[in-house]
């Protein structure tokens, strides 16, 4: 529109220009060389205005002749770095696609066309990891090394070759480097950070966690989460040679995450051992509303050095009704009863877990109940052969390892807070023997002598071993993972059995337990072979 609007006012001021002249008649007299030459002023005008089109015409051919060369290099180049550009596309796409042959013909021709790019360097890198060559991968990010522009792209690389050959102290050199550098890069701060704690430099960790959130990189409750595990872990490496400080410690990382179960416990051990048994009291229900743990547990029921078995049980159902009748409160209960010799008050606290699957907990409580209140009996030893079949409870997990203890990074990854309290997956786990139609009606049977047997003792194991029954002996037979506790089942099955007669072999189907045999002799002291439910804890 603009456009326009000026070629219309630029031909009117012609049009204006043109009137003008041919209303005011005269001549133009030129006189050179003995030449007279006599026109009007319009043409003169006219003659003037194509001299200066065509000298203006002629310096273009002029200048053109002149810079041809320069052109035809400058369209040389831009064809150069055209296929070399594409050369980089179809490399990229031949790395992401792991043709190895076409990703290094691509990387050598895009080299050969644009030179020490910093695309051409990183084409070149990536088409060498893909083929496995990690000298030329190395050599071509410590050419990166050498360019401003490419020097942080190159620590990178150097720092993935360096972890993949297992150099740890030059990886951790060069993700140093690289946050002195861009302080933002998200990789080098997430690898210094896991350095430190794999050193236990807890703060130092803390520090650069700090850093990491003032950059934007963490939020601000990812960041407070992780200040929380960094002091918990600095209270647990401080607890035996500085209390107070690991008390300090666990104290911030309790005003940090209150339902980080590790510091929760930690503080409240610490209080109680300075007297502050009302502050550790306060710390630990907090978390317990929050996570039922049974450490919490363990702490709050030792809170006081010297209490009486009413007085712990009374604590545990305080927990109890704090939790709203969660599992964790009732086994609370259920220990503190046991402890306070009150079976009856045992026995209804765990009811309410005996209508489905129990856990193995649940079972060894039952074994544990069973031979406090009526001696070594066949009840308290069918509940610890059903423990071997039971689910496992809930347990520190993290990256596929499965821990009885928190830890504050992975064993496997080293990333940190990976630890979560959940029940480790069930699949391997053999079906459950069936015992009685009705579970709830064990608690009211009359016991059977048969010996007890130790009870099997958690191990930090990536899942849990499958388990075979034998119809011809009832006897459990365990996966070469659970030797230990196969030696023992069968050591406590052998002992002073009765004589077994020949009996045909039962059809295929689920094992059903026999009735109550007569009598036996009561079996020899097994203290020595038998853990207590309360080393659960």
């Amino acid at each position: 529109m603009w456009r326009a609007l000026v070629f219309i006012g630029l031909l009117c001021v012609a049009a204006f220009g043109a009137v003008w002249l041919a209303d005011r008649p005269g001549s133009v007299l030129i006189t050179f060389a003995g030449y007279e030459i006599q026109m009007s002023v319009a043409v003169a005008a006219i003659a003037l205005a194509g001299l200066a089109l065509f000298l203006a015409l002629l310096w273009s051919l002029v200048s053109g002749i002149l810079h041809l060369p320069s052109r035809l290099t400058f369209a040389s180049k831009a064809r150069r770095r055209s296929r070399g550009y594409q050369a980089i596309s179809r490399g990229m796409v031949a790395v992401g696609a792991g043709d190895t042959i076409a990703a290094r013909r691509y990387a050598n021709e895009a080299e050969r066309l644009l030179g020490r790019e910093p695309l051409t360097l990183l084409l070149k890198a990536q088409a060498a990891q893909v083929s496995g060559n990690r000298e030329a991968a190395e050599a071509a990010f410590t050419q990166m090394m050498e360019e401003d522009e490419t020097r942080v792209l190159g620590l990178r690389g150097l720092f993935v070759e360096a972890r993949r050959r297992g150099d740890v102290g030059e990886a951790q050199q060069y993700a140093s480097e690289a946050v002195r550098l861009a302080p933002a890069a998200a990789w080098a701060s997430d690898a210094v950070l896991e350095a430190r704690c794999a050193d236990h430099d807890w703060r130092g960790a803390l520090e650069a966690v700090e850093r990491r959130a003032s950059l934007g990189l963490l939020n601000k409750a990812t960041a407070k989460r992780h200040r929380a595990v960094l002091l918990t872990a600095d209270a647990l490496e401080r607890v035996d040679h500085d209390p107070d400080g690991a008390l300090r410690s666990a104290q911030d990382a309790v005003k940090l995450a209150p339902d980080l179960v590790p510091a929760a416990a930690m503080a409240g051990r610490l209080l109680s051992r300075k007297g502050d048994l009302r502050k550790g009291a306060k710390v630990v229900e907090t978390a317990w509303r929050s996570l039922p743990h049974p450490d919490l547990a363990d702490v709050y029921l030792n809170l006081r050095p010297g209490d009486s078995g009413l007085d712990r049980l009374k604590r545990a159902e305080t927990l109890m009704r704090l939790s709203g009748a969660a599992p964790e409160g009732r086994l609370a209960v259920t220990r503190a009863a046991l402890e306070a010799r009150e079976f009856a008050r045992a026995r209804d606290a765990l009811a309410p877990l005996l209508q489905d699957r129990p856990s193995m907990r649940v079972c060894l409580l039952m074994s544990d109940l069973e031979q406090a209140e009526h001696g070594s009996t066949g009840r308290g030893r069918e509940w610890l052969a059903r423990a071997t079949r039971a689910p496992r409870d809930p347990a520190w997990i993290a990256d596929g390892i499965v821990s009885d203890h928190w830890l504050p990074i992975s064993p496997v990854t080293g990333r940190l807070d990976a630890f979560v309290w959940q029940a480790p997956p069930d699949v391997l786990v053999a079906p459950e023997l069936t015992l009685h139609d009705d579970v709830t009606a064990d608690l009211d049977d009359e016991p059977r002598p048969l010996p007890a047997v130790a009870a099997p003792s958690p191990e930090v194991v990536p899942a849990p071993a499958p388990v075979s029954e034998s119809v011809a002996s009832h006897e459990p037979i365990l996966e070469p993972e659970d030797d230990v506790l196969k030696n023992e089942l069968r050591a406590a099955l052998s002992d002073e059995e009765p004589a077994k007669q020949e009996v045909p072999l039962p059809p295929p189907g689920p094992v059903v337990f026999p009735a109550t045999p007569p009598d036996v002799p009561k079996p020899k002291e097994e203290a020595a072979a038998r853990r207590s439910v309360f080393s659960v804890w």
